[in-house]
């Protein structure tokens, strides 16, 4: 039996369920009537916190192969009396936990597939409004794949930021009513919602376009034969600062910064030898970024990609799975014709690329669990 481990005891018409080490009761209360607003003390953030990694360690354990001998059995209402979920939540998370059931499924046919992994909660902050409070958590996760070949990766793993709404009714017991995914890229293996689209400019118009790249297995062989950089230093920089960011760029991962993704993608093809280009920020022909300033093209997606076809940095590739260490992949979710999200190669084994990125801050994820998670996307393969 892989991941976390829950006990269930029947007494009498109630279940009570163990996850994280937490007892879930029945809806029942052991608050007394209140009138003032609430207080979250120190027991209840501590309680909030094994809410939330209860939650997501079953979301993760929902796409482990073989899953858990009691995996159908649903988050209940309570959780240690005065925090549980309620009955809205938790009927979303069965369904979340369907649909990563189909996910799995879509990997596994794609020759993915975990036989373990490892979700853990931290509780960032806590602000209260009245009977409302919004809980800040990173979860940290690591899945371990289930068959590995060679040298391949026997790990992948994933930060993300997510925030819980809890709101305590008349007796000041809390109930967890809300989910949101804090990220701007939301591109963590168990997250089910799509990023938000990134807007072209006017600029789209004038500028190149990458043609797509197919995504089918085993196309041609397509060898990287040049030499102009270091593509093992690319890789190195961004497997050093996949979770650690450098301090000295900035940080666009941040509600409502528009994702950190490309910007850590040009921090590390600068780490290779991409040399700067000055210039105005808003010429798509330039590229540059420091801690003080950056070009558009240095952090945005689209700006990016005009600029690395302009400058004849990179040429198209006609398959993701033709990529090698240092090359860069971007997807258009919604096929509008403006991409949103930038990814870079750290690794290649057996044929397939494995990708580190930011905006989830994620560390070798295979281009198959990509295109398996978002099979109608549109991709773009670039050769460095």
């Amino acid at each position: 039996m892989s991941g976390t481990r829950r006990r269930v005891t029947i007494v009498g018409a109630a279940a009570t369920s163990v996850i994280a080490g937490i007892a879930l009761l029945p809806n029942w209360s052991a608050g007394a009537a209140v009138s003032d607003d609430p207080t979250v003390d120190a027991r209840t953030k501590a309680t909030f916190q094994r809410l939330a990694d209860a939650v997501f360690t079953d979301r993760t354990n929902a796409l482990v192969a073989g899953g858990r001998a009691d995996a159908d059995k649903p988050l209940t209402d309570g959780f240690s009396g005065d925090v549980a979920l309620s009955s809205g939540t938790a009927r979303t998370e069965d369904a979340t936990r369907s649909a990563l059931g189909q996910r799995k499924e879509k990997l596994a046919e794609a020759g993915e597939t975990y036989r373990d992994a490892s979700t853990t909660v931290t509780l960032n902050a806590t602000r209260v409004t009245g009977r409302t409070a919004k809980a800040e958590v990173t979860e940290t996760t690591t899945l371990t794949y289930a068959r590995t070949r060679g040298n391949a990766p026997k790990t992948t793993g994933f930060q993300a930021r997510h925030e819980l709404t809890f709101t305590a009714d008349r007796r000041g017991d809390w109930r967890l009513t809300g989910i949101r995914d804090a990220d701007q890229g939301g591109l963590a293996v168990n997250t089910l919602s799509k990023p938000a689209p990134v807007k072209a400019t006017a600029a789209a118009d004038t500028m190149p376009n990458a043609p797509r790249a197919a995504t089918t297995r085993n196309p041609a062989a397509a060898p990287k034969t040049g030499t102009t950089y270091d593509y093992k230093a690319m890789a190195a920089y961004a497997e050093k600062h996949w979770n650690a960011y450098n301090k000295d760029y900035p940080d666009f991962s941040g509600r409502g910064a528009g994702g950190d993704c490309t910007n850590f993608v040009s921090q590390s093809l600068k780490a290779g030898g991409w040399k700067h280009v000055p210039g105005y920020v808003y010429d798509y022909t330039r590229w540059f970024g420091n801690a003080d300033i950056q070009s558009h093209s240095f952090i945005g997606v689209n700006e990016w990609s005009w600029f690395a076809q302009n400058s004849k940095r990179t040429t198209p590739l006609a398959n993701v799975y033709q990529m090698e260490v240092g090359d860069v992949l971007q997807v258009d979710f919604d096929k509008d014709g403006s991409k949103d999200h930038t990814m870079i190669v750290t690794y290649k084994s057996g044929g397939v690329p494995y990708l580190t990125y930011h905006s989830n801050n994620t560390l070798r994820r295979s281009v198959a669990s990509i295109v398996a998670s978002y099979p109608n996307a549109y991709y773009y393969a670039y050769r460095t």
